[in-house]
């Protein structure tokens, strides 16, 4: 009888050997994305359709160009007069945000940069609080957007509905993100900066993980959030030290890092995913992560070598698992790249079925030459 089962059993432990070791180490195929001409390019965000914004150096333009990635290709967002655009944000409708630079300076000798809404044709100047400076980080599915700008006197936080910016009231902020529900997250600060969660007109501050400072980055469909922050008063460094949270809507968990002393995460998906940079034991640069169960993986080593590419940060990933964000290749040309996941998840359910299948296959066999 044990001969009889032995091929079946041997076809079961196969399947799991190839389906428990595909999920512990997801492997992904790189795409560079290429750049608008110029040198160097950095991907900001990615919906679940796979198209991707950022901004790159462009060929005819002394500075950036916010950019959309869709398909095979990269169009160039251009700007509403200056030589500078940023896109961060985009949505299920291919709804991109970011901020261009207009032609001209204010009084205080600064560039005048406004918040742009792209709509797939054109481009649209969203305005100010009041000052002459406003930078849009985000956009929902229904078409909010959210993100900073300056009022006579200081920066706030913005909520644009389609028609009206209006200010949420945070004082010294930033905003980085909203979801589905209209739950917008970044950081604010009276005496130190801390991340921040505001849904409705009630703000929740987040804390720290000890330190002084933290920001939120980014925020999924579940309320999810995650960041950084300090550790204790010795990293009181913000945007350079601390480490990697995830806050669940009652605490905030610290991500741990890569080896080294410091971890940002900047995206989540409604998976759960989480990804970012951090530095390892060596301190020699940032490294991309992903964030996945209550794992951080180096994105390096998930990677064919052969791709020629140092991916330095992760900045968003889609519900598909895509990743994107931006690395450097041997010249230390900044490049924006697209990570993503071989084998699929459903391609490796098919071939456990198939397996499965094939098992029953030859005990029946095997029963009928033995009956």
């Amino acid at each position: 009888m044990s001969r009889l089962y032995i091929s079946f059993v041997a076809v079961i432990i196969l399947c799991f050997l190839i389906c428990g070791t595909a999920q512990a180490i997801v492997r992904y195929t790189v795409s560079d994305l290429g750049t608008l001409g110029g040198t160097d390019s950095f991907a900001c965000d990615i919906n679940n359709s796979g198209q991707v914004v950022g901004y790159s150096y462009a060929t005819d333009a002394p500075g950036y160009h916010a950019f959309l990635y869709s398909g095979s290709s990269m169009t160039d967002l251009g700007t509403l007069g200056g030589n500078w655009s940023q896109a961060f944000g985009i949505n299920a409708s291919g709804q991109v945000v970011g901020w261009y630079e207009m032609d001209g300076i204010d009084s205080s000798g600064y560039l005048i940069e406004h918040a742009f809404l792209y709509d797939g044709s054109k481009m649209t100047d969203l305005g100010t609080l009041g000052g002459t400076f406003s930078s849009a980080r985000a956009i929902n599915d229904s078409g909010l957007v959210v993100g900073d700008a300056m009022t006579i006197d200081s920066k706030q936080s913005f909520l644009y509905n389609g028609s009206t910016m209006t200010d949420l009231g945070l004082r010294n902020s930033d905003t980085y993100a909203i979801n589905a529900s209209g739950q917008i997250v970044g950081d604010s600060s009276t005496t130190h900066s801390h991340a921040f969660l505001y849904s409705g007109s009630h703000i929740t501050d987040l804390g720290t993980l000890g330190g002084h400072f933290s920001t939120a980055y980014d925020i999924n469909a579940s309320g999810q959030i995650v960041g950084s922050s300090t550790i204790n008063s010795s990293s009181d460094y913000p945007g350079s030290s601390g480490h990697a949270f995830l806050y669940n809507g009652s605490k905030m968990t610290d991500l741990g890092t890569l080896g080294g002393n410091w971890s940002q995460a900047y995206g989540i998906n409604d998976n759960g995913q989480i990804v970012g940079c951090s530095d390892t034991t060596d301190h020699a640069d940032c490294h991309a992560f992903l964030y996945s169960g209550s794992t951080m993986f180096d994105l390096n080593s998930m990677i064919d070598p052969a791709s020629g590419l140092k991916l330095w940060e992760a900045t968003a990933i889609n519900d598909a698992g895509q990743i994107v964000g931006y690395g450097y290749n041997d010249l230390w040309q900044f490049h924006a790249i697209l990570l993503t996941p071989v084998p699929e998840p459903s391609t490796l359910a098919l071939l456990c079925s198939a397996l499965l299948g094939l098992g029953w296959r030859i005990v029946l066999v095997r029963r009928r030459k033995i009956y």
